[in-house]
């Protein structure tokens, strides 16, 4: 954007009233981090003037000698923030001596939809929302707000859903309100969970529409004194809050989806071109390895589970193959086709960090001219493990200690991300790991203080 633009953009913010512009890059956790400007100063605040000493965030590969780096705003990204209309919001990339910042996930995100352009396909994506609203206790703990949110199966319960009317009715007018074209919402099947379901668009730009999604549920949920939780299983005998990715590729000359067919053409019958199960193939060579973005905290691995503490199966996907309809598959391909859409994303996940290894991985099944074999529509929860070995199934990682462990031993990972963001992401995933393994939870203390 020119000069002269950038000026009439300053003078129109502040026409609406806008005293303040945020440029709101992310560290390695997905989490937005920036400096607010006057707008007076928006000029100056467009070309990047904004330094952050990198040393102070998580996974941004600083030393405290290190030279700062800077923010520059996304400025066709530009949201006015509906609840406080005095603050601008915009995505932001990191550089460094006016470089792009490898060590920034939007950054590596840009870099590899590059890469896609080159050989002539955009990406498209959607992310399914999952959250739970609760209230957080003077003691730390978590609770269901409403005391008769108790029934076992509470999915698409239409009284639960009236409970809390005035909270989804701010995020779904605000959502349309935005332009995403809100399509679906409901009462998820945990207590007090619920789903919204928005337009696909780009891949950068449904990142960023899923972090700034996070920071409003947030905020509508705290006007009503309760708090909207990411976390991806917060409570042992419910399910769990994922993100499904749905992905499809499309031509960057006429926009036409890539992986849509009739079903009658496909010889699986499931509606994707060669090209889509190539991708597919490509998402499954890397699962194990894409596990750790897709489910990135201690917690998510309590959510990939084949039932835990509940009472009937979790729907999580723990298994590193694809299908229909079958959501025992991490892979899935909805009826009619023409996309796909990974279960085993978390709520948790940093969108960037994930969307470009998802896309990267494609991208070599197409090159690689991959084949994901069979389409698996059997209920893998109820196969023994003798079932699994002999269709050439494995389980995805159980812990995060597992998923790093794969991130880290896949070669593919380093020559995508680069060693600095490759070491990065496991470096704070590692420590993660360590803190939680060396804690003692309340689960230990009441199975062992009066054992023995």
């Amino acid at each position: 954007m020119n000069e002269e633009k950038i000026t009439a953009l300053k003078n129109d913010l502040k026409a609406k009233g806008v005293k303040y512009c945020v440029g709101a890059y992310v560290d390695i956790h997905g989490v937005p981090k920036g400096k607010f400007v006057p707008i007076d100063h928006f000029e100056h605040f467009a070309s990047g003037s904004e330094l952050y000493t990198g040393y102070a965030l998580d996974g941004l590969g600083q030393k405290p000698n290190d030279d700062e780096i800077a923010s520059v705003p996304d400025l066709d990204g530009l949201i006015i923030l509906p609840w406080n209309k005095e603050v601008a919001w915009f995505p932001a990339d990191n550089t460094f001596h006016g470089e792009p910042y490898e060590i920034n996930t939007r950054v590596a995100l840009k870099k590899q939809l590059k890469k896609a352009e080159e050989m002539g396909f955009g990406m498209n994506l959607g992310i399914e929302c999952e959250l739970f609203i609760v209230k957080y206790t003077e003691d730390g703990k978590m609770e269901i707000p409403n005391s008769d949110d108790n029934i076992t199966k509470s999915c698409y319960d239409v009284k639960r859903f009236m409970d809390r009317y005035t909270w989804l009715d701010k995020v779904s007018t605000t959502i349309n309100d935005l332009g995403w074209d809100l399509y679906s919402l409901d009462h998820e099947d945990a207590n007090s969970q619920f789903e919204f379901d928005f337009q696909y668009s780009d891949a950068l730009t449904m990142c960023d529409r899923f972090i700034f999604f996070r920071l409003m549920a947030k905020q509508y949920a705290a006007e009503e004194g309760l708090m909207a939780t990411f976390m991806p299983k917060p409570f042992a005998d419910k399910t769990g809050s994922g993100a499904h990715f749905n992905m499809s590729l499309f031509d960057k000359e006429t926009g036409e989806n890539l992986f849509k067919c009739s079903v009658e053409d496909d010889p699986r019958g499931l509606g994707m071109t060669k090209l889509g199960y190539q991708f597919i193939a490509g998402i499954l060579k890397h699962g194990p390895a894409l596990c750790a973005t897709f489910a990135p905290t201690v917690n998510s691995y309590k959510r990939l589970v084949r039932k835990g503490l509940m009472s009937y199966y979790s729907w999580a996907p723990v298994f590193n193959s694809y299908g229909k309809n079958n959501r025992t598959n991490s892979v899935r391909v909805p009826m009619g086709g023409g996309r796909f859409e990974s279960r085993n994303a978390d709520a948790a996940c940093n969108p960037y960090l994930a969307a470009t290894l998802a896309l990267a991985a494609g991208l070599e099944g197409i090159r690689e001219n991959l084949d994901p074999g069979p389409a698996m529509e059997e209920n893998l929860y109820e196969w023994t493990p003798q079932q699994l070995a002999d269709s050439g199934i494995c389980e995805l990682p159980q812990t995060l200690d597992e998923a790093v462990d794969a991130f880290a031993a896949d070669p593919f990972v380093t020559e995508i991300l680069g060693q600095e963001l490759r070491d990065e992401f496991i470096k704070y995933k590692s420590e993660e790991w360590r803190q939680y393994h060396q804690r003692v939870s309340q689960w230990e203390v009441d199975t062992y203080a009066r054992m023995f």
